[in-house]
């Protein structure tokens, strides 16, 4: 079965891929790390006022995420994509101009994140799940590969660019990636499945996509369990990872050596996407997911203070990714399975809205925090807490539902 799937869907998934490394979901989280030093002596703006910027873009992105949704299970998903990679380069290439002038600065990631949230998961994930069921997380952890991808590559260019230019020209070099990367590829190659190829776990006799509605999902007690938990590990790793760069050089590292810490959070991404997904498919998610998301518990508690090893710093890095890889794969995989495919637009989107906009608040705090205090330590303290609740929380969703078996097409 995984060849047979793999077979007719991996066109789609590989486009899809591409689609997420291009997009709006790991772009801006890879370039800020980057900038917001920079941004911050050039314009005297302060650390918090900076992270509003991308608490701006991630809200407005999360409160049009279940429309965008709605869209994409209306006329499918390649053209809400498309249009959204091309308004996600041309917005984000605006930064450059960033006058000095903050509220500017913030009406242009208002900007990006309306344009740019089509680009994200909640819409390329809903094909991926319609082309796999047996290999649904090891599939899904591939698609969302890309935010890896973008976190390996995107800090070092940035960074080649902030050194041989400014932090303005990072801006516009890294719109080429959606425009010239990420848009003909899904123009060729990225499609849904039709009816008959879709896995018949998914679908009734007569070729209809089963699940609930969206006003069944928001009465369902399991709705607002892992909407609970996507708010408390957004809001506890948001944050950690715009400010990484700031939190390890406070431990003595070099911009150099922080953009490689970078590069070693999105090696853990890339590890957890992997191993997660395929452990998803072999046992139930929750009992996977609790044990991963207490890794960045230690995290944490590693960057506390001034003193910790490169080593260790490294170390702390990849927990913290490989737990933020899992928790990505947990709000796209059990969306599905709980719930079905005939809604799932419009239900991720109201399960990525809280990530989004927590996410969002996150910098905000920790830039708050760094303002107040001279350092991180209480957010790293009260980040600690809330990953440990967030991945308690999804032990209490229970047995998936057998979609085949109650061939529910209701869509509402």
């Amino acid at each position: 079965m995984i060849h047979e799937e793999f077979r007719k869907g991996w066109k789609a998934l590989f486009a899809g891929v591409i689609g997420v490394t291009t997009g709006a979901s790991p772009i801006p989280f890879n370039v800020l790390p980057i900038v917001i030093g920079p941004i911050h002596f050039a314009m005297g703006w302060s650390f918090l006022q900076i992270s509003i910027g991308i608490t701006i873009y991630g809200m407005v992105g999360a409160f049009l995420a279940p429309a965008v949704g709605a869209l994409a299970d209306k006329i499918g998903v390649k053209p809400v994509a498309m249009a959204s990679l091309t308004g996600f380069g041309i917005a984000f290439s605006l930064l450059y101009f960033t006058p000095d002038n903050i509220y500017v600065f913030y009406a242009i990631w208002a900007l990006v994140g309306m344009l740019g949230i089509g680009s994200t998961p909640v819409t390329w994930s809903r094909t991926i799940n319609m082309w796999f069921y047996e290999n649904k997380g090891l599939a899904l952890g591939i698609l969302l590969l890309g935010t890896s991808i973008a976190g390996l590559i995107v800090p070092q260019i940035a960074n080649a660019v902030v050194e041989a230019a400014s932090w303005r020209e990072v801006f516009p070099v890294m719109a080429l990636l959606p425009l010239l990367v990420g848009l003909p590829i899904a123009f060729f190659l990225f499609r849904d499945p039709s009816p008959s190829e879709r896995p018949q776990e998914i679908r009734s006799s007569t070729g209809e996509l089963t699940g609930f509605g969206l006003r069944e999902a928001l009465q369902h007690y399991r709705f607002w369990i892992l909407f609970a938990s996507v708010v408390c590990i957004a809001l506890a790793y948001g944050g950690a990872h715009i400010h990484m760069v700031q939190i390890v050089q406070m431990h003595g590292l070099t911009p150099g050596q922080a953009a490689t810490v970078m590069g070693v959070v999105a090696s853990g991404i890339f590890a957890g996407r992997v191993i997660v997904g395929l452990l998803f498919d072999k046992f139930w998610a929750p009992a996977v997911a609790f044990p991963v998301l207490l890794l960045p518990v230690a995290a944490c508690a590693f960057l506390l203070g001034t003193g910790t090893s490169q080593p260790i710093i490294f170390l702390a890095g990849f927990l913290l990714g490989f737990a933020a890889g899992a928790e990505s794969d947990v709000i796209a995989y059990l969306a599905a399975r709980y719930f079905g495919m005939i809604s799932y637009g419009r239900i991720y989107g109201f399960l990525y809205a809280p990530f989004g906009i927590f996410s969002s608040i996150s910098p905000v705090l920790y830039g708050y925090t760094r303002d107040t205090t001279g350092s991180y330590d209480n957010m790293l303290i009260f980040a600690m807490g809330l990953f440990a609740v967030g991945g308690a929380l999804l032990l209490l969703l229970g047995k998936y539902p057998d979609w085949k078996a109650t061939e529910r097409t209701v869509m509402a």
